[in-house]
């Protein structure tokens, strides 16, 4: 018996590939709304504009229903509610200009960026998004991530942490050089083979098509690749589009270069009843592979759901008066925005998790596996500068409104398109991956790993799917890393 899907899951966009995102609201309701919104700042009303759906999808955005799960998981259990924690959808995080549910066969990405804020982590939020901020004020930097994960480890050039993502990210390297300089980190640079950004096929000189949303993603990833590992080597592989073909075979490219000992995935979509054959694009030994577990609550999407990877949720992290100095919990801001869980309607449960004895409720695949910060409002610092407007102050006001994608500067961004970076360069620090196989390490090193104990997505049976619990739960897994020894 499989426990049901939530039954008011918000309207599926379909961001078809092909094109960069350039579209943008009509000028005069686009000039209508900026107004008001000033309007409403100067008033000191602290309204902030969320961004329609025309413009943070691709410019042939439309509505269509998601694929139906296994009738055999609709069968039983109970209906997931809402639940709300931070912020609602009118003055929650804007999520990225690729961070839109998809059609059949076509991903996205899975990363938000957080409210504008007077100070950093917890003050009133003003109108706007922020847009430029500081290495300092835009979220946690490096030596907080490393403090807060108990990493002294630097990694070495020996190790590669690869990211998978789609379409062009023209500002990869330059973004990747200032925020490396900003926090003293050894430069990574393609001219000394730190760095390395191709398409799907392995070509350095024909990259694909410009996408401003998915470069906020590649940024994202670059930048905790740095922060986690710094001494690592990286290699960015660019698929040419969103669609699962094209993100496989850029997987697979990803795999097959040497010196790759770890991939991180910040995508997904529906699950499928074809996805088990898909999986044999990050069935690859000798290399951990890490999914994002999706940021729209409870329910699970692929290829989080793949036994072959190591499913990553999120979490809310502060600092705490406690011997650790951080403390964490489920990141959920609202019923349709927090880390995803639960159980697959198709992946078969793979021994590690049948090992745990969990109370009856799902036989099959339960995503996530371990977790990490994810929560924007307790998010991470990002260096990007990719978007369709520029660099002017007109742009960047734009930008924090949300009428335009991209960033132009220094950003506090979440989604669990952090947590699967952070994840995959532990492995890599780790430097353990040629005797793992595929997610089961932590499961046997628990000891190694801090217990996420508090908050839920939603209300579900058995609640250990949507609900922190002592021990295994589906929101954070097994917890987060406490130094490398759980990987």
């Amino acid at each position: 018996m499989q426990p049901t899907r939530p039954t008011d899951r918000r309207p599926v966009r379909i961001s078809k590939p092909g094109r960069a995102t350039h579209r943008q609201i009509p000028f005069p309701r686009r000039l209508i709304a900026t107004v008001a919104a000033l309007a409403l700042a100067l008033l000191g009303l602290g309204v902030g504009l969320a961004a329609p759906a025309s413009a943070q999808s691709s410019a042939h955005a439309q509505t269509q229903p998601a694929r139906s799960s296994n009738p055999a998981a609709a069968a039983s259990s109970t209906t997931a509610t809402a639940s709300t924690t931070s912020a609602d959808s009118a003055t929650g995080p804007l999520p990225f200009g690729c961070n839109a549910a998809t059609s059949p066969g076509v991903m996205h990405c899975l990363g938000y960026t957080a409210k504008a804020r007077g100070t950093r982590h917890g003050a009133s939020s003003r109108a706007g998004y922020q847009t430029t901020g500081t290495s300092t004020s835009s979220g946690y930097t490096p030596a907080q991530l490393r403090s807060a994960y108990n990493l002294t480890a630097s990694g070495s050039s020996t190790e590669t942490v690869a990211i998978v993502d789609a379409y062009n990210d023209p500002n990869a390297a330059s973004d990747l050089a200032v925020y490396r300089s900003a926090y003293g980190l050894p430069a990574c640079t393609a001219a000394t083979g730190c760095f390395k950004q191709e398409s799907e096929t392995g070509s350095t000189t024909s990259l694909p098509s410009t996408d401003y949303g998915w470069s906020e993603e590649e940024s994202l990833d670059l930048d905790m690749v740095s922060a986690i590992c710094p001494g690592c080597h990286i290699l960015l592989v660019e698929a040419a589009s969103a669609n699962e073909s094209d993100l496989d075979t850029a997987e697979n490219t990803a795999a097959a270069t040497s010196g790759v000992v770890a991939i991180s995935n910040s995508w997904g979509g529906s699950e499928s009843s074809s996805e088990t054959t898909d999986d044999a694009a990050f069935n690859h030994s000798g290399i951990a592979i890490t999914a994002s577990s999706g940021d729209s609550g409870y329910g699970v999407i692929w290829p989080a759901a793949s036994p072959y990877v190591t499913a990553v949720g999120g979490t809310s992290l502060s600092t705490a008066s406690n011997a650790r100095g951080w403390t964490e919990s489920v990141w959920s801001t609202s019923s349709t925005e927090g880390t995803g869980s639960g159980c697959s309607a198709y992946e078969t449960q793979p021994s590690w998790q049948k090992s745990l004895n969990l109370p009856a409720g799902c036989s099959n695949r339960i995503v996530a596996d371990v977790s990490a910060v994810a929560d924007p409002a307790t998010g991470v610092a990002v260096y990007d500068t990719a978007n369709s407007c520029g660099t002017s102050s007109w742009c960047d006001l734009l930008i924090s409104l949300g009428l335009v994608t991209g960033a132009d500067g220094w950003v506090q961004v979440g989604g669990t398109s952090a947590a699967s970076p952070i994840i995959a360069s532990v492995y890599a620090l780790a430097n353990n991956t040629s005797s793992i196989t595929y997610g089961s390490y932590p499961y046997s090193h628990t000891a190694d790993l801090n217990d996420v104990t508090s908050g839920s997505t939603s209300t579900c049976t058995p609640a250990y799917l949507c609900t922190a619990e002592p021990g295994y739960d589906g929101p954070t897994g097994l917890g987060t890393p406490n130094g490398t020894g759980g990987f």
